[in-house]
């Protein structure tokens, strides 16, 4: 099972790092909040009920469907 990649208000960051907020279904945000996060950290709350916060260097990954086959 592979570790978890969204995070809302309140979960522990797993990993130091760069987080940026996206939509709820990976959207892209205008002018989204960035913050440097140390492992065990908590998650403040994003600018919009609506999003979640994701570690940056997940967004430059090909999804399953970016795949080359």
């Amino acid at each position: 099972m592979g570790e978890q990649s969204r995070f809302i208000s309140g979960d522990k960051a797993p990993n130091s790092g760069v987080y940026i907020e996206v939509g709820e279904t990976g959207s892209n945000v205008e002018e989204p909040q960035q913050i440097e996060m140390e492992a065990g950290e908590k998650f403040p709350k994003p600018e919009n009920q609506d999003r979640v916060w994701v570690n940056k260097r997940d967004l430059s990954k090909p999804g399953v469907q970016g795949r080359q086959q």
